[in-house]
Formats: structure tokens, sequence, C-alpha cells
């Protein structure tokens, strides 16, 4: 059985490239859940839901991508912590027409097991200052 570390790094990848739910789901359980104090995610309550905003994310942030600056394991509590950087220019599409701006967003996830699988996911964001970067607010 994989480790959660393996697990989390998995999901990881295949979230932040846009991958989606089809993706993500072998990492998690089906009714895996989902929360964030962030403008835009409000509304997200499961993990199916986000990967798919992800995947939606990445058709207007075309070069899109992250670096992880921190991977955390926490095997008393069964869960794991990456903070990332991610990196996109706003090219095609959105809530705005493009505006060519690029941001770098700093972000952390931290990522619940249960059974080797992912129940559950935070993702900690300020969305105000990224939209900003964007044009979009």
């Amino acid at each position: 059985m994989p480790s959660i570390t393996d697990i989390a790094h998995d999901f990881f990848v295949a979230c932040d490239t846009g991958k989606g739910w089809e993706a993500c789901a072998p990492f998690c359980t089906p009714d895996a859940t989902f929360a964030a104090q962030a403008e835009p995610l409000l509304e997200i309550t499961t993990l199916r839901d986000y990967a798919e905003w992800m995947k939606g994310l990445m058709t207007v942030l075309t070069d899109g991508s992250y670096q992880v600056k921190s991977f955390g394991v926490d095997t008393h509590r069964n869960n794991v912590s990456i903070y990332g950087v991610f990196t996109g220019t706003h090219l095609a599409g959105g809530p705005v027409p493009p505006t060519g701006k690029t941001i770098h967003t700093d972000y952390v996830y931290t990522i619940q097991f249960d059974g080797g699988k992912i129940v559950h996911m935070t993702k900690i964001w300020n969305a105000g200052l990224a939209l900003k970067g964007l044009g979009w607010a």
C-alpha cells in the first residue's frame, strides 16, 4: 500500500496541473470534502468540485504551474501539508477579457487521510490578492 506521502504527492500533481477529478479520484474517497476561506471557493465543499475548479482555472491561466516550497507529513494526525507557489498568466477566457497579467500566489493544502485515502482537504490561500494581481478585482 502506498504511503500517505506518495498519495498526497500524486494527488497534488494531478490536481494542480488541472487534470480534474478523473485523475484525482483514485487517491480520494468518493465523498471527500473540501474547505477554504477564500472568496472564489466558498461554495465548493467537495474535493471533486475543487479538482474540477482547478481544471477550469488551467484553461484560463494556460501557462499555470507551481513550485512546492514545503512538504510536511504528520503521521500522528494522519495528514500531509503542502506549501506551494502557483504562477499563472491570464491568457484566455475567464471572468474578464484576458489581462495578460501574471500572479505568483502562495497557498497551503492540508490533506487528511483515513484508510489510505484522502477524506478532506483544506486550502489556505489569499484569493483577494491573487484576483487583484490578475486584474479580476
